[in-house]
């Protein structure tokens, strides 16, 4: 019972750190579109595809950019799953 809580736990660890990996992309992607609007206002208002670079980031690539952090998110999670039950069968082998 002992090795199952501690298999949980390091599940638990690298999970949390990964989730912290990847809500540090989101909040910089949101917190920095503001940012490049306040200090860098022609660089926001650049005109690509029709669209500034802020609505493009906006409204267009977010939601790819919450599929892509989302699929990594549980690609990645489900590999230190897999990844520690081996190492743990290996150990009570």
């Amino acid at each position: 019972m002992k090795n199952d809580e501690a298999l949980l736990s390091a599940v638990m660890k690298r999970q949390v750190t990964l989730s912290l990996r990847v809500a540090a992309i989101f909040i910089a992607v949101l917190l920095g579109l503001p940012l490049l609007n306040a200090y860098a206002p022609q660089l926001a208002q650049k005109n690509i595809g029709g669209f500034s670079l802020t609505w493009l980031v906006l409204g267009v690539l977010f939601y790819p950019l919450t599929w892509i952090l989302s699929r990594w998110f549980i690609t990645s999670s489900n590999k230190i799953e897999e990844d520690l039950a081996r190492e743990h069968g290996e150990k009570t082998k």
